[in-house]
């Protein structure tokens, strides 16, 4: 399941595709499934005094076509992705998957003094191999989104492949709901990659009393300088966030995900201070305000063309995620 969720393509406001997979993946496991007119996936399994929201994003990041040229080159801009993570990669583009290769002015045309800039989006281009304006647009428009053409792997505990960030999440909650038994709002966002904006709408309509965004957030384990904290990594457990740049988590919230490991032998990280932000930052904001916390799965290289994470530490986000839900509701929260 995992590896169709992350084959599908879904760049912010183009989360169709994913939402269908999702929706057929859990029908027949909840009491009730909508699509709001913003396009989250909103599930509820259950009912009881507390209302318990649990989010993940569908979105990925990639591009949009911005115009074509006369020689049918393709111009483009970013969702998310550092324009240095583009040269040279083969992309995806529109429901049908057209391919083509982001190209750059070749190494020996390009002045000395250029090559040690670094590339703007404006200098790079996507080739399909069509030879005119025309014969673009027959398979491409402007407003297409794309991304790009990776495929899923598995290597012994680790898994590879575009979009983990937040696929993982999604698959997360859908484990949870084919196998916990708790009262649980599900949602599945929209254009979490661009703003935030689906969990907001989502979230001022169910108005939970409790939420925790579930998603995927980038390890720092790689050479830098000697003072520079290496944390979280990989294989070492599911993050909890105290706080980034879009939310401060609910004190006691994060308490009681941070007891629930320790009672029950799961290892877990803490998240950078003041990096990333994640639907928590919207959904805390809604109305009176909601008490809310973040469970990531660590991977490496996100918002790239291929990420890594482990299996394990999927595995140990859905144990984390099912015990604490279970002990916020003994405690009844309030």
């Amino acid at each position: 399941m995992l590896k169709e969720l992350c084959e599908l393509v879904g760049v912010s406001g183009d989360e169709e595709s994913v939402r269908e997979y999702i929706r057929n993946s859990i029908n027949n496991e909840v009491d009730e499934i909508i699509e709001d007119d913003y396009g989250n996936l909103i599930a509820q399994k259950g009912s009881g005094k507390l209302k318990i929201m649990l989010s993940a994003h569908m979105d990925e990041v990639g591009f949009m076509v911005t115009g074509i040229e006369k020689n049918g080159l393709i111009r483009f801009k970013t969702v998310g992705v550092p324009v240095s993570a583009m040269i040279a990669k083969r992309v995806i583009i529109g429901k049908n998957r057209i391919p083509g290769v982001v190209g750059h002015k070749p190494v020996h045309l390009t002045a000395a003094q250029e090559l040690a800039k670094k590339p703007e989006n404006k200098s790079l281009f996507i080739d399909i191999g069509a030879s005119s304006k025309e014969e673009a647009v027959k398979l491409i428009e402007i407003g297409d989104t794309g991304t790009f053409d990776t495929d899923f792997c598995e290597n012994c505990n680790l898994v590879t492949g575009r979009a983990l960030d937040n696929r993982i999440g999604c698959f997360v909650l859908i484990q949870l709901i084919k196998n916990a038994d708790f009262p649980c709002y599900y949602v599945f966002t929209v254009q979490e990659e661009v703003g935030l904006r689906g969990a907001r709408i989502a979230a001022y309509r169910i108005t939970p009393d409790v939420a925790i965004a579930v998603d995927t957030t980038g390890t720092n384990e790689f050479l830098s300088d000697k003072d520079q904290p290496h944390y979280p990594v990989l294989g070492k457990g599911p993050v909890i966030t105290k706080y980034d740049y879009s939310v401060v988590c609910t004190q006691k919230l994060v308490s009681i995900i941070e007891e629930t490991a320790q009672e029950n032998n799961i290892p877990y990280q803490h998240k950078q201070p003041m990096v990333g932000g994640t639907d928590a930052g919207a959904i805390s904001l809604i109305k009176a305000g909601v008490p809310t916390a973040v469970v990531s799965t660590p991977a490496r290289y996100i918002h790239s063309p291929l990420a890594f994470a482990s299996k394990v530490d999927i595995n140990l986000t859905v144990k984390l995620l099912t015990q604490s839900i279970e002990k916020i509701l003994r405690k009844k929260w309030n």
